[in-house]
């Protein structure tokens, strides 16, 4: 009877490691995580909050290039090229990635543009 009731008591409740059985977080892959620089997080956030994601993508190319394509267009980019760049951002144009006109974003300060610049340098693989 004793053998009966603790394979019974076994049964209900899990009868084993019940440790093994949990679910442990995911713990993020440091590729999945956004880098801890100030002007990288005030760059992503710019971008969310304007009309940027319309026409570009982090990894692919949707109307215009993506952030990544550009990352590696201007790798290394000077200041000079970082202040020309964000002009672009501010007063649209076409050309540099085709006939696609980038539309202009003339309520943007030179400041917001020229992080979110960075912000999209620092996406280079």
């Amino acid at each position: 009877m004793i053998p009966l009731m603790a394979m019974t008591f076994l049964i209900s409740c899990g009868g084993g490691d019940t440790a093994s059985k949990e679910k442990k977080p995911v713990e993020p892959t440091p590729a999945a995580e956004a880098p801890k620089d100030p002007a990288y997080e005030a760059g992503l956030a710019l971008v969310a909050k304007n009309d940027c994601l319309t026409c570009h993508k982090v990894d692919e190319k949707l109307v215009g290039p993506s952030y990544r394509e550009v990352a590696e267009k201007y790798a290394g980019a000077t200041p000079e090229k970082i202040t020309e760049v964000a002009g672009k951002i501010i007063k649209g144009g076409s050309g540099v990635w085709g006939t696609v006109m980038m539309t202009p974003h003339a309520s943007l300060s030179q400041e917001d543009a020229e992080t979110m610049v960075k912000y999209i340098l620092a996406l280079k693989k």
